[in-house]
């Protein structure tokens, strides 16, 4: 099915729904930057929204996160774990057990607070409908801080008892949002403890299904968008290749360890 060109049109109520796909984390945060550009530069100007894992335990620091600290390296170094770079920004995330959502926004409100608040209800209305109660956090936001899931701020989600569920970032280009994000569903809790010295968080007395989680939150993102329905639309070859080539800018080497 052809997409329309443009999401401005108020007639229009089509977006793009991406496969699943199970990359390396350099792969996976290149295809975001790139499904942004995309969208800013015209070619598909329409909300995209997909779902992913990662085919091996990864550290994702922020875009202006500086610190690496010794215990990091050493599990890049003994292949415990990839180190890699996002485009947006915030602390450092352990994608293990978990589900990432990516959505790629070309109207979201200018004011990043506002945007924030807009999707935390999307995802709080679809973790609603299994049963889970989720509110924004409460704790000032802290640049480059080590562990993503060791603070709550209002860009966040946390359940009843106060335990982070869901940590989003974002990368703003030209107007144009990709806000991302991590669920940890099934974390490892000896990798988890490894890299922040701390116990993952645990679901009582189960985690939710991904496969539920990815229904109930495609269902609720596309409420949110005006009733916008999503079309299916796996990458094309030319997607696929650019992903590959700008993958090695967000994976940190050799230098980095």
């Amino acid at each position: 099915m052809t997409l329309p060109t443009s999401c401005r049109s108020e007639h229009s109520r089509q977006g793009r729904l991406l496969p699943n796909l199970t990359l390396n984390g350099a792969e996976q945060m290149a295809l975001d930057a790139l499904l942004l550009k995309k969208c800013w530069t015209k070619e598909q100007n329409q909300p995209i929204l997909r779902f992913y894992s990662w085919n091996r335990p990864s550290l994702s620091l922020g875009r202006n996160q500086q610190e690496i600290p010794d215990p990091w390296r050493s599990l890049s170094r003994a292949g415990e774990l990839d180190l890699l770079r996002r485009p947006s920004g915030g602390g450092a995330v352990l994608h293990a057990g978990g589900l990432t959502y990516a959505l790629v926004w070309p109207e979201a409100p200018r004011q990043k607070r506002e945007a924030y608040l807009q999707v935390n209800r999307w995802i709080t209305a679809g973790f609603a409908t299994l049963g889970v109660s989720l509110n924004p956090g409460e704790a000032p936001a802290q640049a480059g801080a080590s562990n993503c899931f060791a603070r709550s701020t209002a860009a966040d989600l946390v359940d009843r008892q106060g335990t982070k569920r869901i940590g989003s970032a974002q990368f703003w280009q030209h107007g144009h949002l990709l806000q991302h994000g991590e669920i940890p569903l099934t974390p490892p809790a000896d990798l988890w403890h490894s890299v922040f010295g701390t116990d993952p968080p645990q679901w009582t007395p189960t985690a939710p299904d991904v496969s539920a989680v990815k229904r109930a939150l495609i269902s609720s993102f596309g409420t949110g968008l005006s009733n916008l329905a999503w079309i299916d639309q796996p990458l094309s070859s030319e997607e696929r290749t650019s992903m590959q080539q700008e993958a090695e800018r967000y994976r940190l080497g050799a230098s980095a360890l």
